[in-house]
């Protein structure tokens, strides 16, 4: 089974950016949006996934994929804690509809209600909504909701604990995806994001977070931006912070995923990072969507390079789908009732 742990919803009806903009427009004086959301049918959330994710999916021998909201559109910056709380449950339910349209295909992760300057504490009411209503298998954590500047705690900060505690009694992996950059010196998807997978792995070294949460889970996407690329300035530099080896500080806790969009990236990914921390994705339908003239394919079809790995079967299975049913247990646990 090939599992893709990293979607978004980027296809979503123009029902859901339309209410968003309400919603923004509001907080300078607009009319409120109906608190509600969107009214969107399944016909449209049909429409909206099958001659996109789907098809692309099945064009690429993809059978499921971890979705989770638009992550550029979580945005937040934006108001301040009620404005996310609202815009985060309209999106975890519409996730949620195409999970119960799709089961076999799509599994729920949610994002979180965070804002700039509150306590991650205040998103757990979200979480624990999304795991009753709707059985999620993972969360997205935002390490810069200031959107580009960067204004909070690193993630081994004390005021993330009480987040970290809910993830690990509802067994849930939390990927740390960050958002839209409004700050003109960082592109959002490339630079943004890239600074922030490297930025996590560095916070994570510098800390001890997993002698006190030893079960929890964090998922560095975009391959973990420049970190295995420059492995070994990491292991030098907890060297001399006095860590213990980075095999057994960070890597019994923190994977990396697939979403690198050439072969030599990619294989420097495969080179670096032991296999067992490495989980197939590839952020597709994404930031990046044309296709690379040098291969004549998409550049987020990552399936394709890792085929060309040379790993045994076996060795592309424990990628493709049991390093990620191991990581993501609630995945395994749904995918297991359904008879996958």
């Amino acid at each position: 089974m090939i599992i893709d742990c990293h979607g978004h919803f980027t296809t979503a009806p123009a029902p859901l950016g339309e209410w968003r903009e309400q919603q923004n427009a509001a907080l300078t004086g607009g009319t409120e949006p109906d608190p509600a959301g969107p009214v969107i049918r399944d016909d449209e959330l049909r429409e909206a996934v099958e001659p996109h994710q789907l098809k692309l999916m099945d064009e690429r021998g993809i059978d499921l994929t971890v979705f989770s909201p638009r992550a550029s559109f979580m945005a937040h910056h934006i108001g301040d804690f009620s404005t996310s709380s609202t815009w985060a449950r309209i999106c975890n339910d519409l996730i949620a509809r195409v999970a119960e349209l799709f089961p076999t295909r799509f599994a729920p992760a949610a994002m979180l209600p965070q804002s700039p300057g509150v306590a991650p504490e205040t998103c757990i009411p979200e979480l624990e909504r999304c795991v009753d209503e709707h059985d999620i298998v993972a969360v997205n954590i935002n390490p810069d909701p200031s959107g580009g500047y960067w204004t909070s705690p690193p993630l081994t900060d004390e005021s993330w604990f009480p987040l970290y505690e809910k993830l690990v009694e509802h067994d849930l992996p939390a990927m740390v995806h960050v958002s839209t950059s409004v700050n003109p010196a960082f592109h959002t998807t490339g630079a943004h994001y890239l600074n922030a997978d490297t930025t996590a792995v560095m916070q994570l070294i510098q800390g001890d977070l997993f002698a006190k949460f030893p079960d929890l889970r964090l998922v560095i996407p975009h391959g973990g931006g420049a970190s295995p690329y420059h492995w070994g300035r990491f292991r030098g530099l907890a060297m001399a912070m006095g860590k213990p080896p980075l095999e057994e500080h960070i890597l019994g806790n923190v994977f990396f995923d697939t979403c690198v969009y050439h072969q030599p990236g990619f294989d420097t990914l495969m080179d670096v990072i032991p296999h067992e921390n490495i989980l197939f994705a590839s952020e597709m339908i994404g930031a990046v969507r044309n296709i690379d003239p040098t291969t004549g394919n998409y550049f987020d079809d990552t399936l394709r390079y890792l085929d060309k790995t040379g790993l045994s079967a076996t060795d592309r299975e424990v990628i493709t789908e049991g390093n990620i049913r191991r990581t993501y247990p609630r995945l395994d646990r749904r995918l297991t009732r359904l008879g996958l």
